[in-house]
């Protein structure tokens, strides 16, 4: 669902385990998506070799486990408007406390993902 010239952009609406994303915007240069997570459930711990991401919460709650290169893991808690940046190679895991709508903008490797751990049998 790219779109690199001018004109309507699709949304496109992606079910996960966890809720579901609806990606708004792909192009060469960012990408957008919307991620609905349902409360007591958490994304997989990954990290991107490439893609960096930035995300907001619009609404609800989230605890955010990051981990830095050669740091030990630490959790953040996220509330509505607030926000968190992801360089690439950063160890991180979205948990919804309460059903959480996040917004996040990244560069555009959506297939950019390296799965640590899955609640859904997701590994490689």
């Amino acid at each position: 669902m790219r779109h690199d010239g001018c004109g309507p952009v699709p949304a496109e609406r992606v079910e996960k385990p966890w809720g579901y994303e609806i990606i708004w915007a792909h192009t060469d240069r960012y990408a957008g998506k919307i991620l609905h997570v349902r409360a007591g459930h958490r994304l997989s711990l990954q990290f991107h070799t490439r893609k960096v991401e930035t995300m907001r919460v619009l609404s609800g709650l989230l605890e955010l486990e990051v981990q830095e290169d050669g740091q030990p893991p630490r959790t953040v808690r996220l509330a509505a408007g607030e926000g968190w940046h992801l360089p690439a190679g950063v160890r991180h895991r979205t948990a919804a406390v309460e059903d959480t709508v996040i917004l996040e903008v990244s560069s555009p490797e959506l297939d950019d993902l390296v799965r640590v751990a899955d609640d859904h049998g997701r590994l490689p």
